[in-house]
């Protein structure tokens, strides 16, 4: 009872390997084995016949962070950034698993997935269209694909710099075959 007072009290101060009571390069059977018993001993239901509702709580705040240390250790990308984060400067900001940073850390990338093949399909599949283009050479082609493509997604950096490359492709081979007009 005692042990689990003080684990309860230093809680805050804990990361999720320290709540786990693993080393940080723990694999991830010892993840698991570590959950499993932490969970059998901490079990809310372990202390239904406690008379302290505040020790109770305690437990279940107890219960609860190993929870979430299990489900953030036991995804190698997640573990990852956790461990990147507990380690850096900014360690009690980083110690707990939020929402908020998950929702954050899921639209950056969403974000960047984005910016590469962009948000709407038909966007998407001009921008396709336009590079294949590119790749073999067909220049007039990829930039009337690459503007269809920005007519969809007027914003998308990825396609814009596509397109003025297609543009300057267009222009070289103009200026070669000495061409009269330019391309704008």
């Amino acid at each position: 009872m005692a042990e689990l007072v003080a684990r309860c009290a230093q809680l805050d101060q804990l990361d999720y390997f320290e709540v786990l009571q693993l080393p940080k390069d723990a694999t991830p059977a010892d993840i698991k084995k570590a959950f499993y018993r932490e969970s059998r001993a901490y079990h809310p239901d372990r202390f239904y016949q406690l008379e302290n509702k505040e020790l109770k709580d305690q437990v279940n705040e107890l219960y609860k962070r190993v929870t979430e240390a299990y489900y953030m250790l036991r995804d190698d990308s997640k573990r990852r950034k956790y461990l990147a984060d507990v380690t850096g400067p900014e360690r009690a900001q980083k110690l707990r698993f939020t929402e908020a940073s998950e929702a954050e850390t899921k639209a950056a990338v969403k974000k960047e997935v984005e910016e590469q093949i962009g948000t709407h399909p038909k966007g998407r599949h001009f921008y396709q269209l336009g590079t294949a283009d590119l790749d073999a050479s067909r220049w007039a082609a990829a930039e009337r694909n690459l503007k269809m493509a920005l007519t969809y997604e007027p914003a998308n950096a990825r396609y814009k710099e596509k397109l003025a490359e297609a543009q300057k492709k267009l222009n070289e081979e103009s200026k070669a075959r000495g061409d009269a007009f330019k391309i704008k």
